[in-house]
């Protein structure tokens, strides 16, 4: 079989476990389900229908998980590509609330089927943070008040002072933390689940590619080169690939490449830039997203177009951005670089749902597929075995025609100006750091901060208070905010249902100072000057007090 396509080169092909290549379909077969695409969507419906009893038939025109389902960075993550402030929008916040609900139930079952298959060469690794670089912290303190309050999930912000102790670059700000989250190696992953899914008793057929659909009446007709397949159902579990039997689903995909390199080997110069283990992102979009593997590399991903490009003019690109923001790691080399392309939909959620009778459709993850690909396929496959209808929550995301070229023009457009504004955004939030650092450095002003703060007499109504007490009388908290390194939502889930997710209010007085009525005025500025440049800095996250 070696006309069969190979795996694009990558660091994810040179530590790939041993798995045999499958023979494709040269006779014809009758089963209950055919599934067109063994990406992880398709081979955990799989999985899930031959666990069941039902007879399955995989169909993969290339190799098991050639595409962005073995190509990915591995982030296993809760939620979606859409950002869950807008899912509220759109759905609601009880329809939200279940949505999130199914996102982190994709999670743990990837995490339980790794531990429960016992599978090789996986290596997950816990943690997921989600850094910025702009000293503005409003839209993430929303985030963990939405996550952590509203949704149950568990979330935590992290103050820069956390952040620069495991990720030592100065480009850093606070942080959101989501422990549950985790990465893998999501090829060994794919190559897992597909020795399950046949030992389950289903079978899987490579380089067959689906040449038509027949999906009238009860009995579906598959077409391949070789041999034709019927079935009762019929699942479409591919990307943007699906474009010769299904045009209607690939042009509601919009084809995303993404690009990703693993450095050479950095040795113990590694732990002078990342001591943290987890997975790093620190955008919205594409750039960037890393992580360490194999003990001592760097896996980044980066840069983003709307057509393909040959991933090693990206090699030097990604080398900068780490260099940029790491400079302490020095020269490094780059030993691979490879691409993928994602279908992305307009609404950034992904498409699961019956498109014809018994024709049933799991696609458009990009961007958040590892844990939205396992939730897919349980839905799916609990529609078909069991005539579950949860996945209706999902119908709001209708198909939408993604534009054709032009829509991925105007993509590639968007990429661009929001890179240059996150650009833009991290170099005032820096020209502020530098400002606020060279105030502080000012000798007349550590004279002015260091004189005696004068405090006034406490009056007896005040007796028996705290100093903090006091001062929440007197001067009433600010409206802003500080992101205090501590979690939204209780680690115990029955405390969070009892609360409502609920975390519990306290009063954050950090800074605040009670003025005497016999302060001089221009001392009296000064502090209210510093206030301020502290204030616009970088107020750390507090989910204490959401």
């Amino acid at each position: 079989m070696s006309d069969q396509p190979a795996y694009a080169a990558s660091w994810y092909t040179e530590t790939m476990v041993a798995s045999p290549e499958r023979g494709a379909l040269t006779s014809d077969i009758d089963v209950d389900v055919c599934i067109v695409g063994a990406g992880l969507a398709g081979l955990t419906t799989a999985l899930e229908l031959a666990r069941r009893g039902w007879s399955v038939a995989v169909l993969e025109a290339r190799r098991i998980a050639w595409n962005a389902s073995g190509r990915n960075t591995g982030f296993v993550l809760p939620g979606f590509a859409q950002s869950m402030d807008a899912v509220v929008r759109r759905v609601g916040l009880d329809h939200a609330r279940q949505l999130w609900t199914l996102s982190e139930a994709g999670l743990n079952y990837v995490r339980r089927t790794i531990r429960e298959i016992a599978m090789p060469g996986v290596d997950p690794s816990p943690g997921w943070l989600q850094v910025s670089k702009s000293d503005d912290v409003d839209h993430d303190l929303a985030l963990v008040r939405l996550i952590g309050q509203e949704l149950g999930g568990a979330i935590e912000g992290w103050p820069a002072e956390r952040v620069r102790e495991v990720l030592r670059s100065s480009h850093y700000f606070h942080a959101i933390h989501f422990p549950t989250a985790f990465h893998i190696h999501p090829l060994n992953y794919a190559l897992g689940l597909a020795t399950a899914v046949e030992a389950a008793g289903a079978r899987i057929f490579e380089a067959t590619p689906v040449l038509s659909i027949d999906a009238d009446g009860v009995r579906k007709r598959v077409t391949t080169p070789s041999a034709s397949l019927r079935a009762d159902h019929i699942v479409l579990a591919g990307n943007v690939h699906l474009g010769k039997v299904m045009r209607r689903v690939a042009g509601t995909l919009l084809p995303v490449w993404t690009y990703v390199a693993t450095t050479a080997p950095l040795g113990a110069r590694l732990a002078d830039a990342i001591i943290y283990s987890g997975a790093v992102s620190d955008t919205d979009l594409a750039d960037n997203h890393y992580r360490v593997v194999g003990g001592d590399r760097l896996m980044w991903s980066g840069g983003m177009t709307t057509w393909e490009r040959n991933p090693r003019r990206f090699g030097g690109r990604l080398k900068s951005d780490i260099q940029r923001i790491y400079p302490q790691l020095g020269e490094i080399d780059i030993d691979h670089v490879w691409t993928g392309v994602l279908g992305n939909t307009i609404h950034r959620m992904p498409q699961i749902g019956e498109l014809l009778p018994r024709v049933w459709l799991v696609s458009g993850f990009g961007g958040h597929g590892l844990n939205t690909t396992a939730m897919a396929g349980n839905l799916v496959a609990r529609a078909i075995a069991e005539g579950d209808d949860t996945w209706r929550l999902f119908q709001p995301y209708e198909l939408v025609w993604a534009g054709g070229r032009i829509g991925r023009a105007m993509a590639q457009v968007h990429y661009w100006w929001f890179h240059a504004r996150e650009v833009a955004k991290a170099r005032e939030a820096q020209k502020r750091a530098e400002e606020f650092r060279r105030n502080e450095q000012r000798p007349d002003a550590s004279a002015e901060l260091e004189e005696p703060i004068e405090v006034p007499p406490v009056a007896p109504e005040q007796a028996g208070r705290t100093l903090a007490e006091q001062a929440s009388a007197a001067h009433p908290v600010n409206e802003s905010r500080k992101m205090a390194s501590t979690s939204a939502a209780p680690a115990d889930p029955q405390f969070v249902s009892r609360n409502k997710g609920r975390a519990p209010k306290t009063n954050d007085l950090a800074g605040v100072v009670p003025a005497s009525d016999a302060m001089d005025e221009e001392r009296a500025a000064v502090r209210k000057r510093k206030s301020a440049r502290n204030a616009k800095r970088n107020r750390p996250l507090d989910t204490e007090n959401v």
